[in-house]
């Protein structure tokens, strides 16, 4: 492994350690857009996902001369598997710009990405190969997206520090619709998911990727297992055990280890131009199929099981997928329920309006608006606490909504009858999200 690798490999290490830590000291709130890595769910099946295609160059080493991108579905379908390809739509416009160092996080160009490669991008993205992308859908896998141009939605200093992002949540939404629109246009596919350029989320004036997502209609798509083709090894063979070992002993230590688990791979180069996931996507399928696993698309994945903490065996797991379906906003940002969380009175605002107020959110915050004493517009709520305070289904005493107080029977039965025309049965005790899930999916069942 290289100096160069190893520095690599050990800035995602600080990184991902980093992140971590701020993410056990950071609030999660109630959002529209869930960040989607794995999902709970108790029978062997999966999903797999490909970044950066489609490729029309050939793997590397070479092996049949056929475009990576269809190698890879042949594979898949041998399999029964179904892929997620998270495709970009054209990088050629991200020029001027210079080569990177080989076996670099810059390999593909210095201020930009260029896929499949620098000065090569005729040869990769939706809008030049569309005869991939018909293959794909032909075979019924999913298209994702991975945004048009490939660039930052923000400033990444650690790793990409010389790169150009996108200015702000405007030029991150334009590039969004680019693709959207492509797809729509050319194959009336609908784009649902997405995920950012090396999960960059904080945008140069203050937004996200949860912003922009949500102006989209989209969900967020990580994933839980690295499937590890991205790195530069010693040699290519390294590359491509590096790929199948840690399926093997994950499977090994566990085999149940993949349920519900989103793998990450390539659809593409690695940093060293080379494609080991051409040689080891059939062995981790075989691993994979020979414990009886299913691999399914993502969206495939999300109809078994939309949730975090929430397995298809729970009790009210019933009543929050007709939720979560019918548009309302029950899940945290990271994809959990929390069925035994206690629900305040900013989160039942926000299970009827958070979607409803992407737009109004974001508008808040720019405007600087305040909506009560004790909301502002930095309140993650304040668009919804509007719109409830609006629709007359919730009060403020004082000119303050309490928004963190939890919210109390004779409440909850007044939003109810407002915003449903129905009146709850009677809830012993503090109202958890179970409780209020339930309670508000049976009347909209009557």
């Amino acid at each position: 492994m290289s100096t160069v690798t190893k520095a690599i490999g050990l800035a995602k290490k600080l990184k991902h350690r980093f992140q971590d830590e701020l993410r056990e000291r950071t609030p999660v709130y109630l959002s529209p857009v869930r960040r989607i890595e794995r999902v709970a769910l108790h029978e062997r099946v999966c999903a797999m996902t490909f970044d950066d295609g489609p490729c029309r160059l050939p793997a590397n080493p070479g092996k049949d001369g056929k475009p990576l991108t269809l190698h890879l579905a042949e594979t898949l379908e041998r399999y029964g598997a179904r892929g997620t390809f998270d495709v970009v739509g054209d990088t050629s416009e991200n020029y001027p710009d210079t080569a990177g160092k080989e076996g670099s996080a810059e390999w593909g160009g210095v201020r930009y990405d260029h896929y499949p490669d620098f000065k090569k991008d005729a040869d990769g993205g939706a809008k030049n190969c569309p005869e991939l992308v018909g293959r794909l859908l032909d075979g019924g896998h999913e298209i994702t997206s991975h945004t048009y141009r490939h660039v930052l939605f923000g400033p990444k200093p650690l790793v990409y520090g010389k790169r150009d992002p996108l200015e702000n949540l405007d030029a991150v939404v334009d590039d969004l619709k680019r693709l959207d629109s492509l797809l729509l246009s050319r194959y009336g596919y609908q784009i649902r998911l997405s995920r950012p350029p090396h999960y960059v989320d904080k945008t140069k004036d203050g937004f996200s990727s949860y912003d922009a997502y949500g102006l989209m209609g989209y969900q967020y798509m990580a994933a839980s297992f690295d499937g590890a083709g991205w790195l530069p090894l010693s040699s290519y063979d390294a590359e491509v055990r590096a790929m199948i070992q840690p399926v093997e002993k994950a499977l090994a230590e566990d085999p149940d280890y993949f349920c519900g688990q989103i793998i990450f791979q390539k659809d593409g180069y690695n940093m060293a131009r080379r494609s080991p996931v051409a040689d080891a996507l059939g062995k981790q399928l075989e691993l994979l199929t020979s414990n009886g696993y299913k691999v399914v698309t993502v969206s495939e994945l999300l109809e078994r099981s939309p949730f975090l903490d929430l397995s298809p065996e729970h009790p009210a797991f019933s009543a929050a997928k007709t939720l979560l379906d019918g548009g309302w906003c029950i899940c945290f940002r990271d994809n959990s329920l929390r069925p035994n969380g206690i629900l305040t009175r900013a989160e039942l605002a926000m299970y009827r309006y958070g979607w409803k107020t992407v737009a109004e959110r974001i508008e808040l915050v720019r405007k600087k608006e305040k909506i009560c004493r004790d909301v502002t517009y930095q309140h993650p709520y304040a668009a919804a606490v509007r719109a409830a305070l609006a629709a007359g289904s919730m009060q403020t005493l004082l000119e303050r909504f309490r928004p963190d107080d939890a919210v109390i029977f004779d409440e909850f039965a007044a939003f109810c009858r407002i915003e449903l025309g129905a009146q709850p049965e009677k809830i012993s005790g503090p109202i958890t999200h179970e409780a209020a899930v339930r309670a508000i999916s049976s009347l909209l069942g009557k």
